[in-house]
Order: C-alpha cells, then structure tokens, then sequence
C-alpha cells in the first residue's frame, strides 16, 4: 500500500464532507467499490454521497445504498454543489479524471482534497492520497485493504461485505483471471464469513437476463470472425442490431469475453457502434502476457489491464474493423507465439 495512504487514518478522525465517485460507465467494481467506501464513512460519523457520472446497469441496482446514489447527468446541480462543499474526494476505480469526463470540469474546480483508490496502470497526478496497484485485480480487495489498514476491520458487515463482493467476483471473471491470487480468496472467504452471500450475490448479478439480451447475444456470437492467423477473434455489433433487441446499459458486459473461449485464441475484441452518438465503443481482451493495456493506449485512446482494456474509434465500424486488421500485422509475432 502506498505510505501516504496511511496519513489518511488522522484525517478521517475529524468528521468530513465527502464525495465518492466512480468512472462513467460504472462496472460492479467501481459501484461495489464506491457503495463499500460509502458504508465504511457513513459509520466513522462523516457525511458521504456517492456520485456516479451517469446510469449503470440494473444488474447493479440491488447492493445496499444504491438509492443513494446520485447521477450527474440527470441531477446536475445538486451533483455541483456537493462537489463544491467537498472536504474531501474520492475516487476510486480509475486515476485519470478523463474517465468521468462532462464532471472533469467541476472536479478540476474543487478545494477538496483527493484521494485515488484504483487498480490501473499509468495513473495521473491529481490526488493528494493514493493506493495504485495494478497487480491487485480489483479495486474492492483495495478498498478491502484500505479499511484493514486504517485500523477499522471489524466495520465490515453485511452491507459492505455485499459490496465488496461484488466488485471483486466481477472484475476477477468469477474468480478465473490470473489476477485472482491466493489472498484475493482469503478475503472472499472473510466477506461471506461477514455476511455476504455469495450465491444471491452471483445470481443477482449474472442470473437477471431477458429474452432480448439473450438473443443479442446470439447476434453478437453470429457477428464473431476469427482470424486463426493472428489468434485473434473480433465481434461487432451495429446500433441497429442493439435498438433490435432493445438495447440497456450493461446488456453486452462480458460479451467480448465468449471469443476468449476458443481454443488458442489470445486476443479478443468487440466493437459496439454507440446508440446515441457517432463512435464505436471497443472492449479489448487477452490471455497470456499480451497487453491490451498498450495495445489501447497506442491505437484506440483508451487503456486498462494488462488483459482487459478498452478504448474508442471516431471511424465508422468498417473503417474501424478494417483498421483493426491492418494493425494486427504488426502485432502477429506477439500473437502467435
């Protein structure tokens, strides 16, 4: 854990004005991550909002203190002025304020102070207290960690425990990524201990299909190319395909990852033309030592992990696809070792 973090514990002693916020797009571990830290600060006595830059999937809408949760982009002024009374800012689950991108703005505007909690690599230098480690898979064992160390392990109940869980069983894959290590399942052993249930927790998040999601999914699968020379497998889906099936929020989590399932396939990607404006959204995958992480940085202005990034095209999906095979040329010895 970084030093500094630790300077945290004296500041908490004194109640607080606090503001959590998670990355735009929020996933189980940037809401598991933020609810969680909201719990721990709602019982040292400070006064917390958690404010997500926008909406997020249903799947997502059970854990304890989500009603609590305020959008920035529906509830905007009140949104403003909590960032604007703030002592004191989390953010968790991503260290550039790019990744909330319309609140940049206001929280480039604060006089609060930072804190950053987050698990990606490369972060940027605007937090005042920060806990970076890209070799923990998630940034719910961080915050787990956090809490631990802060002298305050035994504020972990139900509630937070559920929320943890959450994002650590999202973010590790059900606990198969080479993320997950030895410790990441000592402390899912110590949160069902402490109340969470990890079966409802596991069906509540990948149990609540529809028919339309499950046949989008079959579109997605229809969609999927495999190019066998480069060990590489591609999937699009078009606006008009999502708007087909009634396209939610968080609809095509986990899509891309069917293509990481065929037998010596190491790299994965799914491009999604976006519903509401001109550019294709693009998750990337991997196994093994190739980095998506770089591969997105270079190309597609985005970045993550080591196996699991993301990124943008501002191309249309063909020039996008017909993009992406051109540069795998390039990438063709790494792939194909």
């Amino acid at each position: 854990m970084n030093t500094n973090i630790q300077e945290l514990e004296s500041v908490l002693e004194r109640p607080q004005n606090v503001v959590v916020i998670p990355h735009k797009n929020p996933d189980g571990d940037a809401m598991g991550s933020s609810l969680a830290m909201y719990h721990y600060l709602k019982s040292l006595g400070h006064s917390v909002t958690v404010i997500a830059p926008n909406e997020y999937p249903d799947f997502l809408k059970w854990m304890p203190g989500d009603s609590e949760v305020i959008k920035f982009e529906t509830k905007k002024n009140t949104a403003k002025r909590l960032i604007e009374e703030a002592d004191l800012i989390f953010t968790l689950d991503f260290n550039s304020l790019n990744r909330v991108e319309e609140m940049k703005e206001d929280l480039e505007k604060s006089k609060a102070t930072f804190v950053m909690i987050d698990h990606h690599e490369q972060p940027d230098n605007y937090a005042t207290y920060v806990y970076s480690d890209p070799q923990i898979g998630s940034t719910c064992e961080m915050i787990y960690n956090f809490i631990d160390s802060m002298g305050h392990h035994n504020t972990i109940g139900r509630e937070i425990a559920s929320c943890l869980y959450t994002g650590i069983m999202t973010d590790t894959g059900s606990f198969r990524f080479p993320s997950t290590t030895s410790l990441t399942h000592r402390v899912i052993a110590d949160l069902i201990d402490r109340g969470a249930q990890n079966a409802e927790i596991h069906s509540a998040v990948y149990d609540t299909n529809n028919l339309s999601r499950l046949h989008l999914l079959g579109t997605a699968l229809k969609n999927l190319v495999l190019l066998q020379e480069y060990n590489t497998v591609y999937i699009t889906l078009t606006r008009k395909e999502l708007e087909q099936y009634g396209f939610k929020k968080g609809d095509t989590e986990g899509f891309v990852n069917y293509g990481l399932s065929l037998k010596g396939v190491r790299f994965a990607v799914i491009f999604i033309e976006d519903t509401l404006e001109n550019f294709i959204k693009i998750s990337l995958r991997s196994k093994g030592d190739f980095s998506v992480n770089d591969f997105a940085r270079k190309h597609y202005n985005g970045g993550g992990h080591i196996n699991a990034a993301g990124g943008r095209s501002d191309l249309s999906m063909e020039k996008t696809v017909e993009k992406f095979t051109d540069l795998l040329r390039d990438y063709k010895a790494m792939l194909t070792v």
